[in-house]
This record gives C-alpha cells, structure tokens and sequence, in this order.
C-alpha cells in the first residue's frame, strides 16, 4: 500500500478524514483544484437536539465556478460565524469536555478571516495540536489529476462511507445517542466533545487494515 494520500481541505471534516491522516505517513491537501459546492471544504456535520445539522461557510468564488479553492473568499457579510458558533454551544454544552472544546474553537468564530483555505487549514492545525498529533502534510503546488492514493472526492457528504474499506467507524458516546442512536462519521468536534483527548484511540479504533 502507498504510504501517500491526498485530500481536499475541509471544515472541521469528519472523523474517516482524520483517520486518513494518522494512517498515511505523507498527506497532500489539495490546494490548486477548482472548489466543488456541497463537499466538506466549506461544510462539516454536527448532532444537535433535533438531529444531524449542517453548518455552511458562505463563499464567494472570485473568478467563478473556476475558482481555485486557495481563492475562494469567505462571505463575512452574514453573520456565519455567530450562527455557527450558537449552534455547536446549543449542541455540546452538555457534552463532558465541552469547556476544553470551546476554548479550542471559540476564537476561531470571533476572528474574521478571508480564505476558507487559510481559515479550514488553520482550525485543522488547531485540532492537531489538541490531540497532540503531528500528519506529515504537504500543501500541493500544482494540480495533478490522479494519485495512486486519493480522497478529494470520496470523503464527501454524498459519498456513503460503507464504500471506504479502510474505514469501520468506532463507536463512542454522542451526548443524544439516547434519541438517535450513535451517528457516525460526524465532525470531528463532535468525538472530541464527547471523549476528549481519547478521541485519537476512536480515530485508530476506526482505521481497517487492508486484507490480504
């Protein structure tokens, strides 16, 4: 199996994307593509009180449907990032390390960024540090069509993970598991709420070897 991955970037991108970067010893985030609507680069999936709940950044494509995702601006003139942020203290304030969480995330939803490459990268580096987690990444420089080994497109909210073989999400505790059962495969702030620094064994856990 090759020790290289690519992926998109993503927006605090579910728990199988995680998986992906303590499994491969070299990551490639894409940074050259044109940006694809409806995929993870700009939306993660969180559980709330009445089920699973979307959360959006609004962009604008500076050159189009050709936008290179490193120029896609993000649409500070909603108020996204208040929306978001009510909405994950609405969700997790029950949830057991709920305070550890929001001190991680909290001021990334008071200060205003421009790039949702810079903005999703710089969260993403946040999370690593909190799990004490160093992927070995490299940012890609040109757009190369095809790996041996690629994600961009697969880990995506219209992709069913049964389709991943690599990936058998571990169950863990979600604070309305009691209403809907265990959702998998959530935003990654969702396992961390729930279970803290042991989130980094539910992401292993998750990881399937190849059989041979």
């Amino acid at each position: 199996m090759s020790n290289s991955a690519i992926l998109s970037i993503g927006y605090l991108p579910p728990v199988q994307y995680f998986a992906k970067l303590i499994q491969y010893q070299n990551i490639f985030i894409e940074s050259t593509e044109n940006y694809a609507k409806q995929t993870y680069r700009n939306r993660c999936v969180i559980l709330g009180a009445n089920g699973p709940i979307s959360l959006t950044i609004p962009v604008v494509k500076t050159q189009g449907n050709h936008t290179p995702i490193k120029l896609i601006e993000i649409d500070n003139s909603t108020l996204w990032q208040k929306n978001h942020w009510k909405t994950i203290e609405s969700a997790y304030r029950t949830s057991a390390y709920y305070d550890f969480v929001a001190d991680l995330l909290e001021p990334f939803y008071t200060k205003r960024y421009a790039s949702l490459f810079e903005f999703d990268y710089q969260l993403m580096n946040a999370i690593f540090n909190f799990l004490s987690i160093q992927p070995n990444i490299h940012i890609t420089t040109q757009y190369i069509p095809s790996y041996e080994v690629d994600f961009r497109n697969s880990i995506s909210p219209k992709v069913d993970i049964s389709e991943d073989k690599q990936f058998a999400p571990a169950e863990y505790f979600q604070v309305f598991s009691n209403k809907f059962g265990f959702v998998p495969n959530l935003s990654i702030i969702d396992l961390l709420f729930n279970e803290g620094l042991s989130a980094i064994e539910v992401i292993e856990s998750s990881i399937k070897k190849p059989t041979i």
